[in-house]
């Protein structure tokens, strides 16, 4: 089991970034405006959206499966056509073709080459960010040691457990590290150690600058955020820090939180 090191150098996994990109100053990352989604006429997977993801922090969108997550998610990275609404994301609008080299997007889907190992995915991956080769080595390695695949490292990913690929996924959002990750449940299948170290992971890049969306229908997980968006059936319920969900609804948790405020909108 690989040990995570309170000092892990982010200095390394900055050299799998692209150069020259400049940071927005922007206070919110990304700003929704009444953004609906529609499909075939009729089932609307978002109604009326309306949240602002502040940057530099690391933001959970919370909600049981089904609940719009993965739409308003697909939506920011530009996947997703709205129906309806306005939706920014580091200051313009989502899906242009500049965002690419500043938002990395881990799917729920396995989003690596199965005929690959895991080294060679990496490598293509940082490749295909420009990365030199000479700067690869050392960045994958600390990579492969965070994910804890390092045994794996030469093993063709196909020939992997479910779990194990959730992790070669997550190395390659890594490395493409911008000002803005996107990661749809990225702890499914994971032991609850190696979950712990991903989340210390997640806090020692928000601390460094990056802003994180992460996706999660875990209710631990949420009181790790800095920031929540409750959302239920298409619709945000509420917005706030851990603590302020809880006071505001008088709760002892998120869940309880997440719970009175369905109650509350049932009535």
């Amino acid at each position: 089991m690989v040990e995570f090191s309170p000092t892990l150098d982010v200095e390394v996994l900055k050299r799998l970034c692209l150069t020259g990109s400049t940071m927005a100053i922007e206070t919110n990352v990304v700003v929704a405006k009444e953004v609906s989604v529609v499909f075939d006429g009729k089932f609307k997977a978002l109604d009326g959206v309306n949240v602002s993801i502040p940057r530099g922090q690391v933001v959970g969108f919370i909600g049981p499966s089904g609940a719009g997550k993965t739409t308003l998610i697909r939506c920011i990275v530009g996947r997703q056509k709205l129906t309806k609404g306005e939706l920014t994301v580091i200051d313009l609008p989502a899906g242009s073709a500049s965002l690419r080299a500043r938002l990395s997007y881990m799917t729920q889907e396995n989003s690596v080459y199965p005929d690959l190992t895991v080294r060679q995915n990496l490598q293509y991956f940082a490749t295909m960010f420009g990365i030199k080769r000479r700067d690869q080595k050392a960045a994958l390695a600390q990579l492969l040691d965070v994910v804890d695949m390092t045994p794996q490292a030469d093993q063709i990913v196909s020939s992997l457990s479910g779990g194990q690929k959730q992790r070669v996924s997550l190395a390659v959002a890594l490395i493409g590290k911008p000002e803005l990750m996107v990661l749809d449940e990225p702890t499914v299948g994971l032991d609850p150690v190696l979950r712990d170290q991903i989340w210390e992971l997640f806090r020692r890049l928000a601390d460094e600058g990056t802003s994180l969306i992460i996706s999660s229908h875990v209710m631990d997980e949420a009181e790790r955020c800095d920031s929540l968006v409750l959302v239920r059936e298409g619709r945000v319920l509420a917005q706030g820090s851990p603590k302020e969900l809880s006071q505001q609804t008088n709760a002892k948790s998120v869940e309880q939180a997440f719970l009175r405020l369905v109650k509350g909108q049932q009535r």
